[in-house]
């Protein structure tokens, strides 16, 4: 006979999330209840304060100026050098042919990028000059706007073209778009009136959207918010792309976090708060330090305090000035105080006490115990937010080989993607929009560019070379290049690239031509070849 189930209903009083991380009858959770908003909202109506905190942390912060300076250095370093790639294949180009369009293509940008009053509309930097200017400026605010002008060519200039970086704060939305009341709601989004171009579409934070949510222009204002000035604020629309030609008016560089976001988001703004925390840490305890480097004493007496200490008993050299510098013109001149009750210390200074005195020293117990772990903690959970390792936000190596390497390979990884996302919305769209003008202007042979988008693209192609990842131990770094190299995992091209941050060609090339002028010389100089299996002269430390 077979047992009767229990089919009596069970009371069941959470499943799933409901039980975890949705709970709200559990203790740990029951106060956690967030609300999350559009990004408009989340992001837009606070980047203002997020920008003000982030610029103070990073010009009071050391932690804050490592990690925004780190990114600068690693991921520009002295500026992206243009190499020109063109498909050959695909414009029938043989390779010689290729090589050659390419150095003029790479000199004429040279011409152009490489002094101030060519590439500049403020005629301040060059183009290796703006990448690091747009790079730090996006970090500390979000996003960045470099603004693509004409400006009438010259005997040594032939391009018009001129780039103006402009700071995300003057990217705003007209105040007529939003109403009198965003000024007090912090506010930013706004909807174009009846009259202006584009009416009825939507001004997110300066950036407008069309119906279809594509952004179609941006709203550049003269002045900074709370800028002190006479000039009235007013505000410049500047179309996306032209209309003719297709060739974007602007650009905007910043990391998106969320789908339907239009502005960037400071790179510190998650770790605000411990970057403010460690700094007011830290001064305390420096604070503490320099008090404590005083010689500090206070005289305790007996008498009654409506008599009046003995007189004061000053002097030595104080400050580089003696004491008697100028007999009889008076304390401000004899370099002693004014004031009858203070004593005054100096080298050798023998000082007598008023009967009922004593002298009383001071002795802080400086520096506090777990001072140093504390910073080191709190510097580790602020760079693995930022994707900086400790070693590398601190610049303190003193792990081992393998740690140390490991650390720099993490950081390494944001870097490459932070240079990916530049170079695709900054330098690659600059060249591109030079190469169009470079070819109208018939300084550069491009047969089709202007025929076919897909002969353009292949005209276009370029690789931005920049910083390298560095190396601590630059023999263990070849050894292994020699290694795979040889298993062909990979190509004398990409180990090239990644150590030196040049090109194989041009190094065989060059290799090539100082081995002839060496066997001309007749040296007898040799390579020394590099044993992978070789012992080490200094051990790994485990």
């Amino acid at each position: 006979m077979s047992k009767r189930k229990n089919t009596r209903p069970r009371n069941i009083q959470a499943k799933g999330y409901s039980e975890a991380g949705a709970s709200i009858t559990r203790r740990a959770l029951r106060g956690f209840v967030p609300a999350s908003g559009a990004p408009n909202e989340d992001i837009n109506r606070n980047n203002a304060t997020l920008r003000q905190r982030a610029r103070m942390l990073y010009m009071a912060s050391p932690v804050a100026t490592s990690a925004i300076n780190t990114n600068r250095t690693k991921v520009i370093g002295t500026g992206l050098t243009l190499r020109s790639t063109v498909d050959a294949e695909a414009l029938g180009l043989l390779p010689d042919a290729a090589k050659k369009w390419q150095h003029t293509a790479e000199m004429e940008f040279r011409l152009w990028a490489g002094k101030k009053q060519n590439c500049d509309a403020l005629g301040l930097n060059t183009f290796e000059s703006l990448q690091q200017l747009a790079l730090k400026s996006w970090l500390l605010s979000g996003d960045v706007f470099v603004l693509i002008k004409r400006y009438p060519a010259t005997a040594l200039n032939p391009y018009r073209m001129r780039l103006h970086v402009i700071e995300a704060d003057r990217i705003s939305t007209p105040s007529k778009f939003c109403g009198s009341y965003a000024a007090t709601t912090g506010i930013t989004e706004g909807k174009v009136p009846d009259g202006y171009p584009g009416a009825g579409h939507k001004v997110y934070d300066g950036v407008e959207v069309d119906d279809n949510g594509r952004v179609v222009a941006y709203y550049i204002c003269n002045v900074y918010p709370g800028q002190i000035t006479a000039e009235p604020k007013t505000w410049t629309r500047v179309t996306a792309f032209g209309d003719r030609t297709g060739l974007p008016n602007i650009l905007h560089i910043m990391d998106s976090e969320r789908p339907d976001q239009y502005r960037g988001v400071p790179y510190l703004a998650q770790v605000i708060e411990p970057l403010l925390q460690l700094r007011r840490y830290t001064e305390s305890e420096l604070m503490a330090a320099l008090v404590q480097s005083f010689f500090t004493a206070w005289v305790e007496t007996e008498t009654d305090p409506a008599d009046t200490p003995f007189n004061e008993v000053g002097g030595g050299d104080i400050d580089g000035m003696p004491a008697d510098a100028v007999s009889g013109a008076g304390p401000a001149y004899s370099n002693l105080s004014a004031d009858e009750n203070e004593y005054e210390m100096g080298p050798g200074t023998v000082t007598h006490l008023a009967p009922g005195e004593k002298v009383q020293f001071g002795n802080p117990n400086i520096p506090t115990a777990g001072f140093e772990t504390f910073v080191k903690t709190l510097c580790r959970l602020i760079g693995s937010a930022l994707e900086l390792p400790y070693d590398v936000l601190i610049k303190e190596f003193n792990s081992s080989y393998s740690a140390s390497r490991g650390a720099l390979l993490e950081a390494w990884e944001a870097f490459k993607m932070r240079r990916s996302w530049f170079v695709a919305d900054f330098c690659q769209p600059i060249y591109e929009a030079f190469l169009a003008e470079a070819v109208a202007l018939g300084r550069i042979n491009a047969p089709g560019f202007f025929a076919d988008p897909l002969v353009r693209e292949a005209w276009c192609g370029a690789r931005w070379i920049g910083p390298v990842q560095g190396q601590l131990d630059p023999k263990k770094e070849a050894e292994a290049a020699l290694l795979l190299t040889g298993c062909g995992i990979k190509t004398h091209e990409q180990i090239t690239r990644e150590l030196g941050g040049g090109d194989w060609e041009e190094n065989v090339a060059q290799l090539q031509l100082e081995n002839e002028l060496l066997q001309k010389a007749g040296s007898a100089a040799h390579q020394q070849p590099v044993d992978p299996g070789g012992d080490d002269d200094e051990e790994d430390e485990s």
